[in-house]
């Protein structure tokens, strides 16, 4: 035990490990240095594929129907393969 605690006050943080850079996971924000952690989770989510960073810049992707000059959102029965693709990203990134 005395051996995890020499590290943790070695990485100068309160976990009992330090978090190591994968592939696999997205980075872990400690509450601490967030510009230095978003552009790690934006390269992250970028790797994985870059429609998921857009689905997080701009929002929810809404397929809609414009009748009347209102826009309705589209039954999921209509969307198109595209229309899918882009409301895949948004599911991507809540996970």
């Amino acid at each position: 035990m005395i051996v995890i605690q020499k590290f943790s006050k070695m990485v100068g943080q309160n976990q009992t490990f330090a978090e190591s850079v994968s592939i696999n996971r997205p980075p872990l924000f400690t509450g601490e240095n967030y510009p230095f952690w978003k552009v790690r989770m934006q390269i992250f989510l970028e790797s994985v594929d870059r429609g998921i960073w857009d689905a997080v810049l701009n929002g929810p992707f809404v397929p809609v129907n414009i009748v009347n000059d209102v826009q309705e959102p589209k039954p999921f029965s209509q969307w198109t393969t595209d229309e899918n693709r882009r409301a895949q990203y948004d599911v991507k990134a809540k996970i």
